[in-house]
């Protein structure tokens, strides 16, 4: 069985989400240690693969 990785794990969080996310609620979702999910969080708002729909709030790009 592959396991995913921590960062498949919070994009996975992210796609199954009806809303946007904050770290905290990623963290829950996806159980990945929140200090972990806020530095792939950084990632992927480098390479845009979230947007902020509002303040601390993230959502993936359609």
């Amino acid at each position: 069985m592959i396991h995913m990785n921590s960062k498949e794990k919070v994009i996975k969080a992210f796609k199954e989400s009806e809303e946007p996310l904050n770290a905290t609620k990623v963290s829950q979702i996806s159980g990945v240690d929140k200090k972990e999910v806020s530095k792939i969080m950084n990632e992927l708002k480098r390479d845009e693969t979230i947007y902020s729909p509002k303040r601390c709030y993230w959502a993936l790009k359609k």
